[in-house]
């Protein structure tokens, strides 16, 4: 019975896995500038790591989905990478890209629609701000 090979994990390994996911986020949000500009650097660092950690959390997960719903996308991509002479995980890199993009922009625009919110009702007690959402509730719920 053969050994099977371990690969050894080290730190160039992690930035290898991880260097994705953060690419995706910040794409995510350098797209997400055009549209929601945060009003403090603050807000920015904040929705920027909260991007970031959604698109390398909640990436993978999409990712696995399309494959299981759709194998033969990736297939087709590593098969075009190779037609045009580059490595076949290239392929699979342009179709996961804009997945872990995609699943970073919910962070960025829930975070600011959240921070708009609040910044609306600053200096209310947390009883009117449930009232308040309370009542934003009733309105969604009515149509």
């Amino acid at each position: 019975m053969p050994v099977p090979d371990i690969i050894p994990f080290s730190a160039g390994a992690l930035v290898q896995i991880m260097a994705l996911p953060v690419a995706a986020g910040a794409a995510a949000t350098a797209l997400t500038f055009l549209f929601m500009w945060p009003r403090t650097r603050r807000e920015a660092l904040v929705r920027l790591t909260c991007s970031i950690c959604t698109a390398a959390l909640l990436g993978p997960l999409l990712l696995v989905a399309l494959h299981s719903w759709w194998p033969t996308l990736f297939d087709s991509a590593k098969v075009l990478a190779v037609l045009y002479g580059a490595p076949s995980i290239l392929g699979v890199v342009a179709v996961a890209c804009p997945v872990l993009v995609l699943a970073g922009l919910p962070a960025w625009w829930g975070l600011g629609a959240v921070v708009l919110w609040l910044e609306r009702r600053r200096g209310k007690d947390i009883g009117e701000l449930v009232h308040d959402a309370a009542e934003v509730v009733r309105e969604v719920r009515r149509g």
